[in-house]
């Protein structure tokens, strides 16, 4: 099966079809899978049909940022492609294997049968770590416990027991949990009033600024890119303290969920910040020799497979989602994953 990478904020969705079509060579394509961040409580990859994108297009305003762009493309697909089946995996699927205190939200219970709840993200992501650990020969995968860090321009962190998810950091939307490139992270719930009567802001501004002007972009008021607040952090205490906020932050998320787990045997770094800071890994590992975190400097700033010392193993592993949503879509259609 062939895997074709796109970002659709990149193109408009009819123009991404076209240039498929036209690098197909008049081919088409056997099946097409897509990313869906948000799934609700879909627990499998899933055949797109009418039932299922009248049921997105109901939820597109949980993830604003990501679902509406997500159906377009789906459209745009089956508009190029009717006759080829199309699956959606989706990236919270991984989590539905959280227990009610992980996900159910201390609100008015009536919400939660309306679908108000923690769902967790970048499961994709964390299926593919979870299958690469096992590859590796990880006893943890299957049996210990295992935090999986994914770290990029969206971030987030996830506690898994005996392989399955038990926690995470992202809740009800992505905008949740860590401090991101643009995305506030977890936030006082008082804010959102105070904003709307001292400074006259509604909900559709307050989405905004939480999802696109907030994070690292927010504090620094300069760049979302933690490359960029590395080299300026020497001259930009803004800089320097957007960097140290994401760390701490991720450092105490680390710490909640070895206390969750009971333990820890097994850390992973991926995503864009994770694979390639060397830096960031340090400073968020730094100090946690009291849970058995100990890292190996040399290795740690070649990027190494391994970079740990001590007694938990710390492993850095490049993610990929693709791969994932390439096996997912041909197991659903019933096709073969070789190339």
């Amino acid at each position: 099966m062939e895997r074709i990478g796109n970002e659709a904020g990149a193109v408009t969705a009819d123009r991404l079809a076209e240039k498929l079509k036209a690098g197909g060579q008049g081919t088409a394509p056997d099946a097409i899978g897509h990313r869906v961040v948000h799934g609700m409580l879909h627990s499998q990859p899933e055949r797109v049909s009418a039932v299922l994108l009248t049921e997105l297009r109901s939820i597109a305003p949980l993830d604003p940022e990501h679902l509406p762009r997500e159906i377009e493309l789906i459209e745009a697909m089956q508009r190029q492609y009717p006759n080829v089946p199309q699956v959606a995996c989706f990236d919270t699927a991984f989590h539905r294997s959280m227990p009610p205190e992980a996900t159910l939200l201390p609100i008015p219970r009536r919400y939660a049968a309306k679908g108000v709840q923690r769902y967790g993200f970048h499961g994709l992501s964390y299926t593919f770590l979870m299958q690469e650990l096992a590859r590796l020969g990880d006893g943890a995968a299957a049996q210990g416990r295992v935090i999986l860090a994914h770290l990029g321009s969206g971030a987030s962190l996830a506690a898994v027991l005996n392989g399955r998810s038990i926690d995470t950091s992202m809740g009800f939307t992505p905008a949740a949990g860590l401090v991101m490139g643009t995305r506030s992270g977890d936030l006082d719930p008082g804010l959102a009033g105070y904003l709307m009567n001292c400074e006259a802001m509604n909900a559709a501004q307050f989405q905004t600024m939480v999802n696109d002007k907030s994070g690292l972009i927010g504090i620094s008021e300069t760049s979302a890119d933690v490359r960029d607040l590395l080299d300026r952090e020497t001259t930009d205490s803004r800089a320097r303290e957007a960097i140290a906020i994401f760390c701490y932050q991720a450092k105490k998320w680390i710490g909640a969920y070895t206390a969750a787990l009971g333990g820890l045997d097994t850390l992973v770094f991926a995503g864009g910040i994770g694979e390639n800071a060397a830096a960031v890994r340090r400073r968020i590992c730094d100090g946690l020799q009291c849970i058995g975190i100990e890292l190996d400097e040399a290795r740690n700033a070649e990027h190494a497979a391994c970079i740990s010392s001590g007694r938990v193993v710390v492993r850095v592993i490049r993610t990929d989602e693709e791969s994932v949503i390439a096996n997912l879509t041909a197991q659903c259609v019933g096709m073969s994953t070789e190339e």
